[in-house]
C-alpha cells in the first residue's frame, strides 16, 4: 500500500498530480483547525466554571468600602465600589439574652473572621457554596452581595442551652440523628422558633429553596463535625444562615464559637460563647484555645 503523506503544504493541485498518496491535511488548515480547537476548548472551560471561582477572579482585589450598610450585634457591612461585593468587618463586642446582656470579648473580630473565612473554604472543597470572596485584613472579608434568607437555621447533635430547657432534659445527651429547626430572623419578634409550612405561608422562602437550605445544612455538620472531632472538640449544635446569590442559595453569615456550641471531647470544656452567656469567665482563653486547635497561619 503507498505510504502516508505527511502534513506537507502541497496545494490541491498539486496533490492531484501525487497518484497514490494519500494527504492527512495539509500545514495551513492544521494550523487553523488546531487553533480553532483550543479557541473552544477555552470557551468551554470559561462558561462551564462555577461562578463562585469566576467571582473570585474578579472580585475583592483593590476593593474600597463606599458606605456602612449595616452594624450588627457583631459585624459591620460595607457597601463597596464592587457592585457585586461587601465588605464584613468583624467587631469583638458581644451580646446574649436577647441582647441584654453586652460585653467585650478581646480579640473575638479577628479570630471569627479568620475561623470563618478557614470553615467556608473547607466547606467549599466539600461542594457547599459560600460567600466567601477574599480575607483583606484580619478582622474584615470581602464577600458575594447576597440577600438574606430570613431564616436562622440550628444543627443540634448534643443536648445543650435553649433545647435542653425547653425540653426538660439535661445538657450533654447525644443525638442518635441531628435535629433541625429553624428560627424566623427578626430582631423585633426576638426571633421566633417556626417550621417549614411558617416560613412557605409567610414567602420568607420558596419550597425549593427551603429544601436545598435543608441540604446544605445537614451537609454542613457532617462536614463540621467530621473536622472538630479530628481537633479534639465536639461540635454540639450551630447556627448558619443562608443568602441568595444570582438564583442560587450559598451560605453566608459565619461560623465561630459565636454561633457554635464547642466542647472539648474529653474534659467537655465549653470552648465558645456560652463563657460569656453564663458569666463562667476565661471567654477570651476559650476563644484563643478553638483558633489554636484550627491551625490557622499568621497573615504575612
Amino acid at each position: 500500500s503507498s505510504p502516508e503523506a505527511p502534513c506537507s503544504g502541497f496545494t490541491e493541485k498539486q496533490r492531484r498530480k501525487q497518484p497514490g498518496r494519500k494527504v492527512i491535511l495539509d500545514f495551513p488548515r492544521m494550523m487553523y483547525y488546531n487553533s480553532f480547537l483550543t479557541v473552544a476548548v477555552l470557551f468551554e472551560q470559561l462558561i462551564n466554571e462555577p461562578v463562585t471561582n469566576y467571582q473570585k477572579k474578579r472580585m475583592g482585589k483593590g476593593m474600597k468600602k463606599v458606605d456602612l450598610l449595616y452594624e450588627g450585634k457583631a459585624k459591620k457591612v460595607y457597601k463597596t465600589d464592587d457592585p457585586d461585593c461587601y465588605i464584613v468587618d468583624y467587631k469583638d463586642d458581644a451580646t446574649a439574652m436577647d441582647g441584654l446582656k453586652k460585653g467585650t470579648i478581646v480579640g473575638k473580630g479577628a479570630i471569627n473572621n479568620r475561623m470563618t473565612n478557614h470553615i467556608f473554604k473547607l466547606l467549599e472543597k466539600e461542594g457547599i457554596p459560600t460567600h466567601y470572596v477574599e480575607e483583606l485584613s484580619d478582622r474584615e472579608t470581602a464577600v458575594k452581595k447576597v440577600e438574606i434568607v430570613p431564616l436562622e437555621v440550628i444543627i443540634r447533635n448534643i443536648t445543650a442551652g435553649s433545647f435542653a430547657k425547653k425540653m426538660g432534659v439535661e445538657e450533654g445527651i447525644v443525638f442518635k440523628r441531628p435535629t433541625l429547626e429553624f428560627s424566623y430572623k427578626n430582631d423585633d419578634l426576638h426571633d421566633p422558633f417556626i417550621n417549614k409550612y411558617y416560613a412557605l405561608s409567610l414567602e420568607l422562602a420558596t419550597e425549593e429553596e427551603i429544601d436545598t437550605i435543608t441540604e446544605y445544612a445537614f451537609k454542613v455538620n457532617e462536614v463540621m463535625k467530621k473536622y472538630f472531632d479530628s481537633l479534639g472538640i465536639d461540635l454540639v449544635d450551630f447556627k448558619i444562615e443562608f443568602g441568595r446569590y444570582k438564583g442560587q442559595i450559598i451560605l453566608a453569615d459565619e461560623v465561630s464559637p459565636d454561633t457554635c456550641r464547642l466542647w472539648d471531647k474529653e474534659t467537655h470544656e465549653k470552648l465558645d460563647k456560652d463563657r460569656f452567656r453564663r458569666d463562667m469567665g476565661n471567654v477570651e482563653d476559650a476563644y484563643n484555645e478553638v483558633f489554636r486547635r484550627l491551625g490557622i497561619e499568621d497573615r504575612k
